[in-house]
């Protein structure tokens, strides 16, 4: 294996972004459940976030959510981050809740409507000239339920219309990021269900748009490493959103179904160039704590992507490519084992410690009163939550 404190080093260059609306109250697909201390306005859910980002060094910027987010000033929004010790980052777009995108949203056969979408994203890019960000996300919900409902390549069609129009009103450093989705809550065809037609989209588009890549968006038994490999070969892989999933689109906290297959993931993300603040590819969270606290539930998932980041880094890819040349099958597939089974934890607790971090976050927080202090202060008011 490489050397752990050589590899350890490179550790400084991780940063995750957490999304606001992890903070919120979340459910299932039937029920969302309130919890004491829920953040009620973005202020807070902002103040949530920097609790994360004071424990594990992690998470320097929060992305929002537009219009769950929505506020006057977004000037000072970012100033109000600031002060907490976090900025602001991806903004996200949002044509899947309003009654007009019944039928979708860009790809929509009505033009008002896909001029309402798209309005919403000049708006949101106008919101980004304001909180410096970078990213323009978008993911839609756009598709169809039963074959013949609507023409499947005149949707596409629109769709690549619809987003050259976003695209042009880009900033000289802004990015759009197309997210995909294999399924739901379309059923017959999703409109972006796969890398390939993010893809194909974004190339269409240009140098400023890329893919983004949720890890719960593919049907099981997917690669995705794969898929990770191929969009940083093309240039193309601009951000991440990182959860789990058992069976579909769970939001689980990342990691957690199978933590092999994030040090996969990162292996091949460090391995291509992906690794690091230059290298043009956003870590982010997108996950919904549904039965979880918020709070620890965000810390936890920052601590799984450094841990199985440090595992990656740790393995030999000069022995690798040795093994790999000769046909050595068992001594590579040993090499990648090796790394993945050394528990890093210890020497990452002695690496916060060294930060003047402590070296266990979650006992950190659970100690510091923040979660008795939020219950008793945040009566009142209406709690956010998905769609609020």
């Amino acid at each position: 294996m490489n050397d752990v404190a050589t590899a350890l080093g490179r550790l400084e260059e991780l940063a995750i972004e957490v999304p606001s609306w992890a903070y919120g109250n979340s459910g299932t697909r039937f029920k969302v459940f309130g919890t004491p201390g829920t953040p009620r306005t973005v202020q807070e859910k902002l103040a949530d976030a920097a609790k994360v980002h004071e424990l594990t060094g992690l998470a320097p910027t929060v992305a929002l959510h537009i219009p769950w987010d929505k506020v006057d000033d977004y000037a000072a929004l970012k100033e109000y981050a600031a002060g907490l010790g976090v900025g602001l980052g991806t903004i996200n777009s949002n044509t899947f809740q309003d009654d007009e995108y019944k039928f979708g949203s860009l790809t929509s056969s009505n033009g008002a409507v896909r001029r309402r979408a798209i309005d919403h994203h000049l708006e949101c890019i106008e919101i980004m000239h304001a909180t410096g960000s970078k990213d323009l996300k978008i993911w839609l919900a756009d598709g169809t339920n039963y074959p013949g409902q609507d023409d499947i390549r005149g949707r596409q069609d629109r769709l690549a219309e619809s987003l050259q129009e976003i695209y042009a009103a880009l900033g000289d450093e802004q990015r759009l990021v197309l997210e995909y989705k294999f399924f739901e809550p379309a059923f017959y065809h999703t409109d972006v269900p796969d890398w390939g037609t993010s893809y194909a989209q974004t190339l269409a588009l240009g140098e400023k748009a890329f893919v983004c890549l949720d890890t719960g968006h593919h049907a099981p038994g997917t690669n995705i490493e794969f898929i990770v490999m191929q969009l940083l070969r093309l240039g193309k892989l601009g951000s991440f959103d990182f959860n789990s999933r058992f069976y579909a689109d769970d939001d689980l906290i990342v990691g957690a179904a199978d933590p092999f297959q994030l040090f996969r993931i990162m292996h091949e993300v460090i391995r291509g160039g992906g690794f690091g603040k230059d290298s043009g590819v956003a870590l982010m969270l997108d996950q919904c704590h549904n039965l979880e606290e918020k709070i620890p539930g965000q810390i936890r998932s920052v601590l799984n992507v450094q841990e199985m980041t440090a595992r990656a880094l740790l393995v030999d890819t000069a022995a690798l490519a040795e093994a790999q040349r000769a046909g050595d099958v068992l001594a590579a597939n040993g090499i990648f084992n090796d790394a993945f089974y050394t528990d890093v934890r210890p020497v990452l607790a002695e690496w916060r410690e060294s930060r003047g971090l402590p070296a266990d976050p979650l006992a950190a927080f659970k100690a510091s009163g923040y979660q008795k202090k939020i219950n008793e202060d945040r009566v009142g008011g209406q709690q956010a939550g998905w769609g609020a």
